[in-house]
């Protein structure tokens, strides 16, 4: 009687094993059973993610976006998101992933996962052409304008703890209309940006150093490595194939020179 009852139980257990199973199959899964990938992006900024004349998104990291969709064959659904947002929807669960402009820090990863890059670029700082900065330290007691909870915001607090930084949560339109009107001296934000909004205003000009290079990776939760796996291998195909010279070429230009990316599969 013991034995079959102990053999009753191992039944159960496996099949309540199997359940549990099943109902935490992975990212992955529950994505293609949804139909619908949920993907944070940040609309912030030309040419990585902003809005068109009939309020389309679009831009480099949009066209990432479509094309992780479309190797998942599934649909899309975008959330416009920036600053500290990328990372507490991850968390949160509201979004599967960010591809969202997020440079892969070591900070960052305490609390979120990261692909391999599958951009990078640097700290720019624009400035008026009218304001006289010269060099970093020139920025000491001018208003520069920063993306609560970016890496330039973090850059800034420790290189020129004398600027003032005013904070947006979006560099487009909010900061750069800020700029653009005289109303800040300088912003700082990725250079992907700031070289893109220079070349479209006569009176702003960069700092010739560029202050990072940061890779860009695409968020997800922590807790599915399966999955994060599943990312690397989509951002090497976007590599090896091509897509993404085209694409970098498409945003910024025939005769801009893509940064090397090293595909890991």
């Amino acid at each position: 009687m013991r034995r079959l009852i102990t053999s009753v139980a191992l039944v159960a257990a496996l099949a309540v094993g199997g359940l549990s199973a099943a109902a935490h199959a992975g990212k992955l899964d529950d994505i293609r059973q949804r139909g619908v990938v949920r993907i944070g992006v940040s609309l912030g900024g030309e040419p990585v993610g902003f809005h068109d004349d009939a309020n389309n998104p679009v831009g480099y990291d949009v066209d990432v976006a479509k094309r992780l969709a479309e190797k998942l064959g599934v649909k899309y659904e975008f959330t416009d998101v920036s600053g500290d947002a990328r990372v507490s929807m991850l968390v949160s669960g509201q979004i599967d992933v960010a591809i969202a402009n997020m440079s892969a820090t070591l900070e960052r990863a305490k609390t979120v996962s990261f692909s391999i890059p599958y951009n990078r670029a640097g700290l720019r700082i624009a400035v008026q052409k009218s304001a006289g900065i010269k060099s970093l330290a020139d920025l000491s007691g001018k208003k520069v304008v920063v993306g609560r909870g970016t890496t330039g915001e973090t850059f800034l607090k420790r290189a020129v703890p004398g600027a003032e930084l005013v904070y947006t949560d979006n560099f487009a339109p909010d900061g750069l209309l800020l700029i653009q009107q005289h109303r800040v001296d300088a912003a700082i934000e990725d250079s992907s940006l700031i070289d893109y909004v220079v070349t479209k205003n006569a009176d702003l000009e960069t700092l010739p150093e560029l202050y990072s290079n940061d890779p860009i990776g695409i968020g997800a939760a922590k807790g599915d490595p399966d999955f994060v796996r599943w990312l690397d291998m989509f951002v090497s195909d976007y590599i090896t194939s091509g897509a993404y010279e085209e694409n970098y070429k498409k945003w910024w230009g025939a005769e801009a020179n893509p940064p090397k990316l090293n595909p890991l599969w």
